[in-house]
Order: C-alpha cells, then structure tokens, then sequence
C-alpha cells in the first residue's frame, strides 16, 4: 500500500461485490447535542423529545464509509438516503455498507448503505465514493 494512505484503508485492487463492514453504536442524548452543534441544524424534531414523539422521523447514524470501506482518508461527494424510521437516545443502531459496484478505471466503487435498529431499517440508501489505488497515474 502507498505510504501516503490512512492505516486501514482499503484500496480499490483489494475491494470486492458483496464486501461489507458495519459498526455499531448506541446513540445517546450528549451525540444529538453534538450533532446540532456541528451542524447547526437545531430542528426540534431531533432537539425537542415532545415535539419529536409525534413526528415520524429523527436521529443521526454512524459513517461506516469514512472509517472502514474504503475507510480512513475517504471523502465521498454524495449520498442518495431514505430514513422509513427514527432513531432515538438510547437505541443502538448498526449501520453496514456492502460493496455493490465497482468501476476500476474511475476508481469508485457504488455502496448500498443501511443502518437498523434492531430489525427496524432506519436508513437506506446508495453512496458512490472513490477509492484509493495502489497504483497511482
């Protein structure tokens, strides 16, 4: 692997259909604070316990993609998601991305993401994100 790569990155050559990783993590209320924090986004939905207990959606999920596949160092343009479910403090969520796609000669590989809990999806989607190589042009 090049020396300039993140420890732990996968490098295209190495990425096959059908390769996944997943993390799991409980989300609690100090992650939603942190979250609103950040990002600014102070929407009630996720902030307000009441106001959200009618609302059908709310809740952060984890980034499997920038940790494990392709992992460290790996900063995607896009992501197409779908959330059918919340999440809420003290639900513990698996989040999973499965290699679905791969263009070697673009270097991007096509992810299906996924994140549940328990057997409840609360995220669903696609991500398309490149991929370092061992070879470099």
């Amino acid at each position: 692997m090049p020396d300039n790569l993140p420890r732990g990155t996968i490098c295209i050559e190495d990425i096959g259909i059908g390769m996944s990783r997943q993390v799991t993590k409980t989300v609690t209320d100090r992650d939603i604070a942190l979250f609103a924090e950040v990002s600014t986004d102070r929407n009630p939905v996720q902030l307000d316990e009441a106001y959200a207990r009618d609302m059908r959606f709310a809740g952060p999920i984890s980034a499997v993609i920038g940790e494990q596949l392709p992992g460290p160092g790996t900063v995607y343009p896009g992501q197409h998601l779908r959330f059918p479910a919340p999440v809420r403090p003290g639900d513990t969520v698996r989040a999973e991305v499965t290699v679905t796609a791969i263009d070697h000669a673009k270097r991007r590989v096509t992810l299906e993401t996924r994140a549940a809990v328990g057997k409840t999806v609360v995220v669903k989607g696609k991500a398309l994100v490149p991929a370092p190589g061992r070879k470099f042009d």
